[in-house]
């Protein structure tokens, strides 16, 4: 497909000519724990906006028919705006990034504007704005990046590497721009992300015994220890292939690291269902134990994939799909999890089961999208978009991308054409979903 004009990125697929969306989901089902996938398909049909959430791989697929810029960079492929989000780096510093690198690759980089801009409309939507304020959203996320994007070609390498947006300059940027209320509510939200770490999850997640040890706690089917998950002689096995797995995640790790890692030792293992688009998927939560009697880490084991864009585009090929999201995750993102790592290993069938390493909680938090009020959502916009290309300009495809916007309003235009037409299409695709549920011919579970 040749390279598009500015005016050929607002170009939104063709209803009649896509694969049909349900069966793209029905697809990603195949793989996935079959008791789980009753939970995301009721997790997805909850709002158009968790439909999105979990449809990456549609987007995926509609992107893909559509003209693009032929301008490829190292992308987030599911860059929607409750993938952003703040968590602790290394030293400390509490950031605002990207935190969901699933689908990563390699791709054109205005895939990665297009899925955050239509999302500011889904969700403006799901908040009732009018279609004049979802448009906005949508102008001002892309806005924002290409502002960001030029700033980019004026700096150092090296100043764009360590690009990144601190909590605290995030506030003293958008603080005064809201009323004193929504403040609050903004610091009071940090606050609580600030606490959040493996000894608070440790009092939520676990239960002790009458020694003091604690036991991740069972509420199923979200939360199920190993020891639940099947028979006596099956779950050792399963504990043992989870074992073997933080054998070879340990052999990757940087010795500095592996000193760290080695202070600790396994507890306790579960299996914990996240997220939207991600049940289903193998995600295992690990209680480590450190010297001290409240000295515990949580570290998750989530099963990588393989990336939804793989189909559409060609990318770097890595032998560990764990592997393929941390390089992606560390490319482009100002600061990652110390912890951050790769394994595989077969489950029970004898499937091969990549997996990437990360800490359960380290300060992480996102904004609560459904509460948002114009504004609110319109600095939102603003600040993602920002994130978003401080992100891609992490790589040398920051002047490419620079010279591709230019510095006119045709961009902006052209994303939220683009965004206004695939939030129809997304409120169709939910439509569809809910029907079929009624019909019998998706499974639902509901958990509340």
């Amino acid at each position: 497909m040749a390279a598009a004009t500015m005016t050929d990125l607002a170009q939104c697929v063709d209803p009649g000519k896509r694969r049909d969306p349900l069966d793209i989901l029905a697809d990603q089902a195949k793989s996935r724990v079959p008791e789980l996938v009753p939970v995301r398909h009721a997790r997805m049909a909850a709002t158009p906006f968790t439909f999105y959430r979990g449809a990456a791989a549609v987007m995926a697929a509609d992107l893909a028919a559509t003209p693009n810029s032929g301008v490829q960079t190292q992308i987030c492929g599911d860059a929607h705006l409750s993938n952003f989000g703040v968590f602790y780096t290394p030293e400390r510093r509490m950031v605002f990034d990207v935190n969901d690198f699933d689908e990563t690759s390699a791709g054109p980089f205005e895939w990665d504007v297009k899925r955050l801009a239509a999302s500011l409309v889904v969700a403006s939507r799901g908040n009732g704005f009018d279609a004049e304020s979802s448009r906005k959203n949508a102008r001002e996320a892309a806005r924002s990046y290409q502002k960001w994007m030029q700033k980019s070609v004026t700096q150092s390498t090296m100043d764009c590497w360590y690009e990144g947006v601190a909590v605290e300059e995030m506030l003293g940027i958008i603080g005064s721009k809201l009323d004193s209320s929504t403040e609050q509510r903004a610091v009071k939200g940090l606050q609580k992300a600030s606490h959040r770490n493996s000894i608070r999850e440790v009092s939520k997640l676990c239960v002790f015994d009458e020694q003091g040890n604690p036991h991740i706690r069972s509420e199923p089917p979200l939360l199920v220890p190993i020891s639940e998950l099947a028979s006596d002689d099956l779950a050792d096995e399963i504990q043992g292939m989870v074992a073997e797995r933080i054998s070879k995640y340990r052999a990757m790790l940087p010795d500095y690291i592996k000193a760290l890692f080695d202070q600790f030792t396994l507890v306790d293992v579960a299996r914990k269902v996240v997220g939207v688009g991600s049940v289903g998927t193998r995600c295992w939560i690990v209680l480590l134990q450190g010297k001290g009697a409240d000295d515990r880490l949580f570290l998750q084991l989530k099963e990588a994939q393989r990336s939804v864009l793989a189909d559409h585009i060609p990318a770097t090929e890595y032998p560990n799909e764990g592997q393929r999201v941390v390089e992606g995750q560390r490319l482009l993102q100002a600061a990652s999890d110390v912890f951050l790592g790769w394994t595989t290993g077969y489950d029970e069938n004898g499937e091969r089961r990549d997996l990437y390493v990360r800490q359960l909680k380290d300060g992480k938090g996102s904004v609560v999208i459904e509460i948002l009020n114009p504004k609110e959502m319109r600095l939102y916009a603003r600040l993602c978009g920002q994130t978003l290309a401080q992100a891609h300009a992490r790589t040398a495809s920051r002047f490419e991308i620079a010279d591709f916007l230019g510095t006119g309003k045709e961009f902006e235009n052209a994303i939220a054409d683009f965004s206004m037409a695939y939030a129809d299409l997304n409120d169709t695709d939910h439509t569809n979903m809910l029907a079929a549920i009624d019909a019998g011919r998706i499974e639902v579970h509901d958990l509340g």
